[in-house]
């Protein structure tokens, strides 16, 4: 067995710590959940936190325990939010649970044969049976209400100027959150909880719940909450969230989003986001020190988790788009692409209208009259003449060359490329 706690301290994934955790996992095989609020039907990179530190559990000879919250997920998570999340219906929770239980997949062992396999649980299993009167009977009279009030997500919550407040629902999520850890604790051995640092109300509030109920002894331990170094939200795009789900991130794309991330978070995110031993990471990143320019730290982060989430073949299509745009990409590449990983290499790029009718069209015609990619026949006949444009990645030389529909890529697209950087899409209607 490794050591759990000393494998996350040099990779900088300890936030807080409660006493005697370390030694009680020291102890043997243990077993430990996260728990996922389920409010939507993927995860994003926001949530990489929480599940790679599962997998360095289990790695390390542990049991973890994926919770995923179809009951708590009706209440919503007041944590440090500034306002009440709103509520999902039953038939959409079932629906979120089923597509992350698949994501979750991809990263922990829940299928072999081994004595630390991943288990799976839904807390909407145990709390949908259990009425009102006799959570409150059993539960709530073990935690004062002095108790709740001094936790953080609570008292920000409240010391916030708002008409609102924070109602009855919210306030008791932490009840629930605990009796999720007493219910695992009973009745699947479960001692320790590990989330975000925004959770270490509610997860203390569970050993406490524990303490109390029979006595037990149970821990916690909580990550950072991961930051950008320019201050800027970790996971968020102009486009928005980066989903581990390849329909709304498109695996392009998430490989551009790790590519693209600053020298300093690449040494931070490369030790966080990757299964990579200590020595491979001190030695890529005192070899991307030597060249910065080279951006080999980013890179390799790339490719890491590229291929953790979506698979090597994902990881060599993904390659192969980026070098689209600055590589010596080929026509058979280009044509290898899907529509999405397409139209996200060529995102912004300007756009032309051409009815599929009037195909095929002479080059010239298309390039300088049908399109305005130049502003006359003399400067796209001397450019064709010099070899700077190429249509769909193959050099034109031929003058006479005519634009058909054999030239149409996915059935609706032309790429034209004038010089080296400058990129332009003709739409078939």
């Amino acid at each position: 067995m490794k050591n759990f706690v000393e494998e996350l301290k040099w990779r900088g994934m300890i936030h807080d710590i409660m006493p005697g955790t370390e030694e009680e996992l020291m102890k043997g095989p243990s077993a430990a959940y996260v728990g996922i609020d389920p409010t939507g039907d993927s995860l994003h990179i926001g949530h990489l936190v929480s599940i790679m530190i599962l997998k360095h559990f289990q790695a390390c000879g542990h049991k973890p325990v994926a919770l995923v919250g179809g009951a708590t997920g009706m209440i919503g998570d007041p944590s440090m939010k500034s306002q009440e999340r709103n509520l999902l219906d039953e038939e959409t929770l079932a629906h979120n649970v089923e597509c992350i239980k698949k994501q979750l997949g991809r990263f922990l062992d829940f299928d072999s044969d081994a004595s630390n396999k991943a288990v799976l649980v839904n807390n909407y299993d145990w709390m949908k049976d259990y009425t009102f009167i006799n959570f409150t009977r059993d539960i709530g009279k073990l935690i004062t209400v002095n108790y709740m009030m001094s936790k953080d997500s609570v008292r920000k919550r409240l010391s916030r100027d708002s008409t609102e407040g924070m109602s009855f629902t919210e306030f008791t999520y932490q009840l629930l959150q605990g009796y999720d850890f007493l219910y695992l604790y009973q009745n699947m051995g479960v001692k320790l909880q590990l989330g975000g640092a925004d959770q270490w109300g509610n997860i203390t509030t569970g050993t406490e719940l524990i303490r109390r109920t029979c006595g037990g002894e149970a821990y916690a331990l909580t990550c950072p909450l991961i930051t950008k170094a320019d201050g800027g939200k970790f996971g968020k795009t102009e486009k928005g969230n980066i989903w581990l789900d390849a329909e709304k991130t498109t695996p392009y794309e998430f490989y551009q989003f790790w590519l693209n991330v600053s020298d300093e978070d690449a040494c931070k995110y490369i030790k966080i986001f990757t299964m990579l031993d200590r020595a491979t990471i001190e030695a890529a990143i005192e070899e991307h020190l030597q060249d910065p320019g080279r951006r080999s730290l980013q890179k390799l982060l790339a490719k890491e988790v590229t291929i953790m989430v979506h698979g090597q073949k994902e990881y060599d299509n993904a390659l192969t788009a980026s070098q689209m745009l600055f590589g010596n990409s080929t026509s058979e590449a280009l044509r290898a692409l899907d529509e999405k990983t397409f139209l996200s290499v060529f995102a912004g790029v300007p756009t032309f209208d051409i009815a599929k009718a009037d195909l095929p069209l002479q080059l010239l015609d298309m390039l300088a009259v049908r399109t305005s990619i130049f502003p006359s026949k003399g400067e796209a006949r001397k450019m064709v003449q010099g070899g700077g444009v190429s249509i769909n990645k193959d050099k034109i030389t031929d003058l006479d060359r005519k634009v058909g529909e054999e030239d149409i890529l996915d059935g609706k697209y032309i790429l034209v490329q004038k010089g080296k950087k400058n990129y332009f899409i003709i739409n078939v209607k």
